[in-house]
């Protein structure tokens, strides 16, 4: 596996745990539509919570939730969307950002955005 894609799965674990900690229930990870992919699929009071995770390990280049822009914002969005058509009994929705940065040394550090709008 390459190294990239095997920090991403790291990340995504890292968020799924730190999402479970904070009161979430995961429904799936890496779900596809297509070429499209939501990291996570979260449920909180009952409602689901489609989020990007964005890691970056040192602490240059900037903060990692910098990288959604509005492309991958309708990406997750039309994903999303699939996702409440095949499961029609939910009547809301949230796209959450989960920032994770890790600098050498030190625990990771959750930056969480809620319900965005881009």
């Amino acid at each position: 596996m390459a190294l990239h894609n095997e920090r991403g799965k790291n990340a995504e674990v890292l968020a799924a745990s730190w999402l479970e900690r904070s009161g979430y229930r995961i429904l799936d990870t890496n779900w596809r539509y297509g070429h499209l992919e939501i990291d996570v699929i979260a449920l909180k009071d009952g409602i689901p919570h489609f989020v990007e995770v964005k890691y970056k390990s040192g602490g240059r280049f900037g903060p990692p939730e910098l990288k959604v822009n509005k492309q991958k914002f309708r990406n997750i969005s039309n994903a999303a969307s699939a996702w409440l058509r095949r499961n029609h009994h939910f009547r809301d929705m949230r796209i959450d950002i989960l920032a994770i940065t890790e600098l050498p040394g030190k625990e990771p550090e959750y930056f969480f955005i809620r319900n965005v709008f881009l």
